[in-house]
């Protein structure tokens, strides 16, 4: 099977099934052995053709001379891939893109279908400057939304949050394809250290502006070229991530309860701040997802974690008032990791009017466990009001035991104080940064 033949039935199976596309793309990858060029072409088709579904659904229509009810679902996602290739991939030729389009209409769809797909596509490239699209005075939200092909409830969402300059902002920044972040294992080497290697193994690599530990490759390459990786000197890490982990401050020999830890990126930067040293319990509802954990500690030489399969909703009477902090990086929409996972700016609105309850229900529960004095932190990977500053408002508001704790993030020039104890990371003001959001509460003393 060719790459784009893989790519059109992977795009079936996830449009039909609602597979998460990475998993359906590993298994793409897998069954069809493809390597090299293959591989970059499939997985460059079938991502990009999700991620630009709205903005390429606006365009057949603009030019098919069928209304949209009438287009065969096969042919449509034909169109969809192919001129995802025409208009975001310079480097495929026009009359490849129509004979495999033609090839993969006789194949998934039917002969008849050809001359409609050449039509369209041939239309294309003649209109392809004219090809009206919303006007941005005039509908705003569909500007965003077709422009940026993102659902126009989220871009009326972020418009009503944020701002219609800073969503527009937000989605220019979301189009960029994000290099790898790592953490440097600090039990293992240190920064100045592991960017020398990089420099040794001529892998491009620079600190990371506001976390203390992290390091941003200057190029994409395959996680197996990652130098230090499978010596556990480094593990990948959203420099977001990063910055959360060091606002939460641990320090050696404390008692710490991660809520919602896999897959334990988070609880392993706590260790390391720990210097392994203390207690520190990674917990998850699902106990299947725990050995992520548990392998990447033993990878990372770091033993003083203990995961506990544990819903975060639910009380544990023994730990309450115990703990020195309480990390509660709760389930979200992730609409902060729209860069890396595409798939999901394909989701329902509805989808998340369940979650603020949720995250509030895990966040009231495990301030229990925190004792006087002692720092509680709540963090999404995601910007939304509704899951965060709102979230923030009513906790404070029916726990009047904990108080906002100012933080401070990057260090030098690059420095930067929260006296609101709340943090909005925004990925078009910190650059290269997933969207995420922090807030910090201590305890009183009683």
């Amino acid at each position: 099977m060719t790459a784009r033949e893989a790519a059109l039935v992977s795009l079936q199976r996830y449009e039909n099934n609602k597979k998460f596309a990475n998993i359906e793309a590993d298994n793409a990858i897998r069954r069809n052995g493809l390597e090299g060029a293959d591989r970059a072409l499939y997985t460059a088709v079938f991502y990009g053709t999700i991620e630009r579904k709205i903005t390429l659904d606006h365009i057949i229509d603009a030019l098919s001379s069928r209304a949209p009810s009438e287009i065969d679902a096969n042919v449509r996602m034909i169109l969809r891939m192919s001129i995802y290739q025409m208009r975001y991939m310079d480097r495929v030729p026009d009359y490849a893109i129509l004979k495999d389009a033609g090839e993969l209409c006789r194949r998934f769809a039917a002969n008849s279908a050809v001359a409609f797909v050449n039509a369209v596509l041939r239309a294309y490239r003649r209109e392809e400057g004219r090809i009206p699209f919303p006007n941005e005075e005039t509908d705003p939200i569909a500007y965003l939304s077709v422009t940026y092909s993102y659902p126009a409830w989220l871009a009326r969402m972020w418009c009503e949050g944020y701002g219609y300059a800073r969503t527009k902002r937000l989605f220019a920044a979301m189009e960029e394809n994000p290099h790898i972040t790592l953490r440097v294992n600090t039990q293992k080497t240190d920064r100045e250290a592991y960017l020398a290697l990089c420099r040794q193994q001529t892998v491009g690599a620079a600190p990371t502006r506001f976390a203390p530990h992290g390091v941003r490759l200057s190029c994409h390459c395959p996680i197996d070229w990652i130098p230090g990786l499978a010596e556990g000197l480094c593990y990948v890490q959203d420099e977001a991530s990063q910055i959360a982990v060091d606002v939460l401050g641990a320090v050696p020999g404390e008692h710490i309860i991660d809520a919602c830890a896999c897959p334990g990126g988070k609880s392993f930067g706590i260790a390391m701040s720990m210097r392994d040293t203390g207690k520190l319990y990674s917990c998850d509802l699902h106990k299947n997802k725990l050995k992520l954990v548990d392998d990447g500690a033993g990878a990372l030489g770091l033993s003083c974690i203990e995961t506990l399969e544990q819903n975060g909703s639910v009380p544990v009477p023994e730990w309450e008032g115990k703990a020195d902090r309480v990390l509660c990086d709760v389930p979200c929409s992730g609409l902060g990791v729209l860069a890396k996972k595409p798939d999901i700016r394909h989701k329902a609105e509805e989808e998340l009017s369940r979650l603020p309850q949720l995250q509030y229900a895990i966040l009231e529960n495990c301030s229990r466990y925190v004792r006087e004095g002692g720092r509680l932190m709540y963090s999404t990977c995601t910007l939304n009001p509704a899951e965060n500053e709102q979230n923030v408002q009513r906790f404070l508001k029916e726990h009047p035991e904990f108080v906002p704790t100012p933080f401070s993030v990057g260090e030098g020039d690059a420095r930067r104080t929260y006296q609101g104890g709340m943090l909005c990371i925004f990925p078009d003001e910190y650059r290269d940064c997933d969207g995420f959001f922090i807030a910090l509460f201590q305890k009183k003393d009683m």
